[in-house]
């Protein structure tokens, strides 16, 4: 489901139809439509030759034992949530954003929500007719973005537009976006003199398949 997920999201940040991603990579529409849906486990080749119909490749990521990320849960769960949200350099963030239009978004939503999920920095919701402004911004404060080929910051152009993963590491530490073409309805949530302006846990679950998977991690564990 993490594949199908992440096919379908590339495939609309890219404003492609299922039948014209099909055709560039050489599938039928219904093969591409049961890949998008989960409906079939695919080889290794056939999912790199859809995404690199995509300019994309697919990346492994090496994560914590399981034992060593539920105790890593546990930690966060015993951590007042000002530490936490301490630990996040939001409002710097947030005061160098300015006016462009944002939400706050994936485990940094989450997180100013209460729940006991680590970030490895900020994400964000942006528009993509926004992403001129945005281009502007991740420039002024010396963006890398994330090679995934090299596993590296750096060597590709910054802007959204261009294949690659939407995590940039700034002044600030790394920014991560979720390029859309409208905003979710936001919610907003105050922790002491400031008010964020966040997506909805339960858009985050539906949205963040990372997230969701720590909030049914820690949610299973809890009520075991």
């Amino acid at each position: 489901m993490q594949i199908a997920t992440a096919l379908r999201r590339e495939r609309e940040n890219q404003q492609l139809t299922q039948q014209a991603l099909a055709e560039l990579a050489g599938l039928s529409q219904g093969t591409l439509a049961n890949l998008e849906k989960g409906h079939r486990l695919p080889s290794l080749g056939l999912v790199e030759r859809v995404f690199e119909a995509l300019e994309l490749q697919l990346a492994v990521r090496v994560e914590p034992l399981d034992a060593h990320l539920d105790d890593r849960l546990a930690e966060l769960a015993a951590r007042p949530l000002a530490d936490r949200i301490e630990d996040l350099p939001l409002d710097r963030v947030q005061r160098a954003l300015g006016d462009l239009p944002y939400l706050l978004t994936g485990s940094t939503a989450a997180i100013l929500q209460g729940a006991p999920v680590p970030a490895d920095g900020i994400e964000i919701a942006v528009r993509w007719r926004d992403s001129g402004a945005f281009t502007r911004w991740l420039i002024s404060v010396y963006a890398q973005r994330w090679n995934a080929r090299w596993s590296e910051w750096g060597g590709l152009h910054v802007e959204p537009e261009e294949p690659g993963e939407h995590r940039w590491l700034t002044r600030y530490g790394e920014i991560r976006a979720m390029m859309c073409d409208e905003l979710p309805e936001p919610i907003e949530i105050r922790h002491g003199e400031r008010t964020y302006r966040v997506v909805p846990l339960v858009e985050v679950e539906l949205s963040d398949p990372r997230s969701a998977e720590l909030l049914r991690r820690y949610r299973s564990r809890s009520a075991g």
